[in-house]
């Protein structure tokens, strides 16, 4: 195609609607294509802002819960804002002691120098102190008494739910014990690693009504992140 300006001017409104180039039907399809802010309203993920984009299995992206901090990059789905708030109205009722944990790592002994060891460490990079049992148990101390010591120090405590945990709870293992313990005074948050909560439900109708976190909604670092916002105080 060829501008008709040099030919029959592009003074008049008639003369440029004309003009192949420059004309009405070029000018509709160039700006068919959306401006960045209206490309940026029809795809809510590239947009900024309070509010995020769909998760997928737990509920939308929620806007921040009360308690996490208003720089946290930090982001919730709101299914477990509702279900950890539960859990944050406990760690705030606790008082501080002498020398305490801020929490205690429930977890089966098949998932101890894997799974629990890693969310052990990802807590603690996270300036949250563990009472975890790989760490804290000297050999040759009484297990059992430690883990009841451990329990006393601890504002609140995290069950790593595996498949390897929900066998020791269905042979009434050391895990089904600390359970019964943190479950009696309702301070317990689970996580869910590798078993889906309808899973734990067949196993412990009790533990499996208390929604918490997945792995499968989140990885374990962000699942990190979460929990020390959820604790700090």
């Amino acid at each position: 195609m060829r501008c008709t300006a040099p030919s029959q001017g592009h003074r008049t409104s008639s003369g440029r609607a004309a003009c192949p180039v420059h004309g009405r039907s070029s000018y509709r399809s160039y700006t068919s294509n959306p401006s960045p802010s209206n490309y940026a309203s029809s795809n809510p993920s590239r947009s900024g802002g309070g509010g995020g984009s769909s998760g997928g299995g737990g509920g939308s992206r929620s806007t921040r819960p009360r308690w996490s901090p208003a720089n946290s990059s930090v982001v919730y789905t709101s299914d477990e804002v509702s279900a950890l708030d539960r859990y944050r109205s406990k760690v705030e009722a606790v008082e501080p002691r002498a020398k305490s944990y801020d929490l205690f790592l429930c977890h089966a002994w098949d998932d101890r120098r894997e799974t629990a060891t890693e969310l052990h460490n990802l807590l603690e990079a996270e300036d949250v102190s563990v009472w975890f049992s790989e760490k804290d148990i000297i050999l040759g101390q009484p297990f059992m008494r430690e883990i009841d010591k451990g329990l006393a120090k601890t504002r609140i405590g995290l069950v790593l739910i595996t498949p390897a945990l929900l066998r020791r709870v269905e042979s009434g293992g050391v895990s089904e014990k600390e359970l019964s313990e943190l479950l009696s005074r309702d301070l317990l948050i689970p996580v869910a690693h590798g078993v889906t909560y309808e899973e734990i439900r067949l196993v412990s109708p009790l533990l499996g009504s208390r929604h918490g976190l997945s792995t499968e909604e989140d990885s374990m670092e962000e699942i990190a992140k979460k929990i020390a916002e959820l604790i700090a105080v």
